[in-house]
């Protein structure tokens, strides 16, 4: 049994919407299964406040955030936030570190 065409309508118009953000996340590096997840969730506390406007006091600012963030965040900080919990990247290895611990004074140490 297929939805009826309002609620069909509203779903394909919300989905939509989605991908307008999603697309800024898009241009900042981020990887597809990121994306995905974040329209994925979007989508449907959108349709969930559609369908339950009891929720609206909770899920309008979740969703305006959730909304806004990807177009106020410049897309370089946007994936230098992700790069950072995932690991450094595209960056060249760090040399290894110089050990500047001074020689014990002794029979064992130099003359």
């Amino acid at each position: 049994m297929l939805p009826a065409p309002a609620l069909l309508a509203l779903g394909i118009l919300i989905a939509l919407v989605v991908l307008l953000p999603a697309r800024r996340l898009h241009l900042a590096g981020l990887s597809s299964r990121a994306i995905g997840l974040y329209a994925v969730c979007l989508w449907a506390l959108a349709m969930l406040l559609a369908f339950r406007p009891v929720l609206t006091r909770v899920l309008v600012p979740i969703l305006l955030v959730m909304y806004l963030a990807p177009f106020v965040a410049a897309p370089g900080r946007v994936s230098g936030i992700v790069r950072r919990t995932r690991g450094r990247g595209d960056q060249p290895p760090r040399p290894p570190m110089k050990n500047v611990t001074p020689p014990p004074d002794g029979p064992t140490g130099p003359t």
